[in-house]
C-alpha cells in the first residue's frame, strides 16, 4: 500500500493541488489503519465532520471536524500544523488536544504515512462546514494549559518503533501498525493515576497490551497468557478475528465491534498477518497456566442433572446457542469454555453483554451478523449472578464467583447514553 513512497522533506510538503492519486489512496489506507472514522464521524452524518460526544472521566468532549473546510475544519492547516496535531497533540493555535486523541501512539507514524494522511484529508475528503462543539467540562478542569504539562510528563518524543524481534521484518511491520496508527495500546494498555498510558511498547514492560477497562467493558489482554490473553490463539485465529469479528475462541463486542467493522476488516491480508505475528511475540505471564477442558458439567447437563446452582437457568437461557458442552458453534456463537473474556478476573464484559446484549457485525468475509439479545429485563440480579458464576466455574474455567449485589451495582452503571466512552 505505497510503503515505498518517498515524500518531500518536512519543509516541502506537497500542497493539496500537488497530491497525486496514489498518495491520496495511500493516505486513505492510513486513515483506515488509524480508524479515524470511528471518532470523527457521527453515525448518519458526513464522514469526518466531527461532533461525536466522547465521555471522559472529567466530562464530555466532542470530536472535531477534520474535513478540509477552511473555516470550521482543518483546511487552513499546513503539513507542519497537521503533523503537530497528529503526532504531538498540539492544535494550530498552540493549545494541547485532549488525549482522547491518541497522539501518544500516533507519534510512531512515520513520515511517509504522515504525508500521505495529510494528502488524503486535504484532497480526498469532502469539505464540510460544521462548527465544532464546545467541551462540556466544568471549570477548573476545562482549562487547557495543564494538558501541556500532562503531555510533557507522560508522552515521550516522536519515534518509530524499534525492532520487535531481531531479523524479523514481519514482526517489525506488526509492531509499527500496533504501536502506531492502529493505536492498540490506547485501549488495551492499563492507565495510571493521571490517566496516562502505562506502556507504549513491549520494551516498556509487561503492562503493554495487558488489558484495561473502558465504557464498563473489560478490554482484552493481548499478551501471551493462555487463560486471559491470546496464548491459545494462533496467528490464523487473530487474522480471522480481525477480519470477521469472530473465531473459534471468541466474538467481538463493545467498542471493538466498531474497530472491526470500520477498520480491521478493510486492512490488507499482509498487514493483518503482521499484526498477528507481532502479537504472538508477546510473552505469557510468569504464572501462566494452560486451559484444560473438564467434561463434568457437560455430562451432568446431558443426563439432566441441574442441581448445581445456575445450571437450570443456563439451560433455559444460554444452552441453545452456547450448548451444554460450553463449546458454542464456531464462527457463530462463541465458546464459553476457555474463553479469555469468561475467565477474566474482571467480569465487567460478561455482565455488560448479558444485561444489554451484543451484536457481531457482518463483514466482507463473514457477511452475516449475529445478535445476542439483552437478558437485563428477563433475569433478576440473582439469576444473572447464578448463571455467570456457573459459566465461570464450568468446563475447566476457574474465575471468581459473582453475587447479586455486584449485578445490581453494575446495572446502575450502564444507563443508556449516546456518548462514546474513552480513556
Amino acid at each position: 500500500m505505497g510503503l515505498a513512497l518517498q515524500p518531500a522533506g518536512r519543509g516541502h510538503a506537497q500542497t493539496p493541488a500537488q497530491a497525486d492519486s496514489a498518495l491520496i489512496e495511500h493516505g486513505a489506507y492510513v486513515a483506515v489503519l488509524g480508524d479515524c472514522m470511528a471518532c470523527h464521524t457521527v453515525p448518519g452524518s458526513t464522514s469526518y465532520s466531527g461532533g461525536l460526544p466522547l465521555a471522559t472521566p472529567v466530562g464530555t468532549i466532542y470530536s472535531t471536524n477534520i474535513t478540509p473546510d477552511r473555516q470550521t475544519g482543518i483546511g487552513a492547516y499546513s503539513y507542519e500544523d497537521f503533523e503537530q496535531a497528529v503526532r504531538h497533540g498540539i492544535r494550530k493555535d498552540g493549545k494541547t488536544l485532549y488525549p482522547a486523541m491518541p497522539y501518544p501512539d500516533f507519534r510512531h507514524i512515520d513520515d511517509a504515512d504522515m504525508h500521505a494522511l495529510y494528502a488524503f484529508f486535504m484532497s480526498g475528503v469532502k469539505p464540510v462546514h460544521h462548527q465544532d462543539n464546545a467541551p462540556a467540562i466544568s471549570w477548573p478542569l476545562s482549562m487547557r494549559w495543564p494538558l501541556a504539562w500532562w503531555r510533557w510528563m507522560f508522552v515521550p518524543g516522536t519515534n518509530v518503533p524499534s525492532a520487535a524481534v531481531e531479523h524479523d521484518a514481519l514482526a517489525d511491520r506488526g509492531a509499527y501498525l500496533v504501536e502506531g496508527a492502529g493505536h492498540c495500546g490506547t485501549c488495551h494498555t492499563p492507565r495510571g493515576f493521571a490517566l496516562e498510558q502505562k506502556a507504549f511498547s513491549p520494551q516498556d514492560g509487561s503492562a503493554y497490551l495487558a488489558g484495561s477497562r473502558i465504557d464498563h467493558y473489560t478490554v482484552s489482554n493481548l499478551r501471551g497468557g493462555d487463560i486471559v490473553g491470546l496464548g491459545s490463539w494462533n496467528e490464523d485465529d487473530i487474522v480471522r478475528f480481525l477480519q470477521s469479528g469472530r473465531n473459534q475462541h471468541s466474538a467481538v463486542f463493545g467498542g471493538m465491534a466498531d474497530v472491526v467493522y470500520q477498520s480491521t476488516q478493510h486492512m490488507s491480508e499482509a498487514d493483518l498477518r503482521a499484526i498477528a505475528h507481532f502479537l504472538k511475540t508477546l510473552p505469557p505471564p510468569a504464572d501462566n497456566r494452560k486451559f484444560s477442558y473438564d467434561p463434568a458439567v457437560k455430562q451432568a447437563l446431558f443426563r439432566g442433572d441441574v442441581t448445581e446452582r445456575g445450571a437450570l437457568d443456563y439451560l433455559n437461557n444460554c444452552a441453545a446457542c452456547h450448548r451444554s458442552s460450553g463449546m458454542g458453534y464456531e464462527d457463530t456463537f462463541p465458546a464459553l469454555a476457555g474463553n479469555p473474556v469468561v475467565n477474566d478476573p474482571d467480569p465487567a464484559s460478561l455482565l455488560h453483554i448479558v444485561l444489554t446484549g451484543a451484536t457481531i457485525p457482518g463483514t466482507h468475509v463473514a457477511p452475516t451478523h449475529y445478535t445476542m439479545p439483552s437478558f437485563g429485563d428477563r433475569l433478576s440480579d440473582q439469576e444473572v449472578a447464578d448463571i455467570l458464576t456457573f459459566i465461570r466455574s464450568g468446563w475447566g474455567n476457574h474465575a471468581s464467583s459473582i453475587d447479586a449485589e455486584q449485578v445490581g451495582k453494575f446495572r446502575k452503571l450502564i444507563a443508556p447514553t449516546n456518548e462514546k466512552k474513552t480513556l
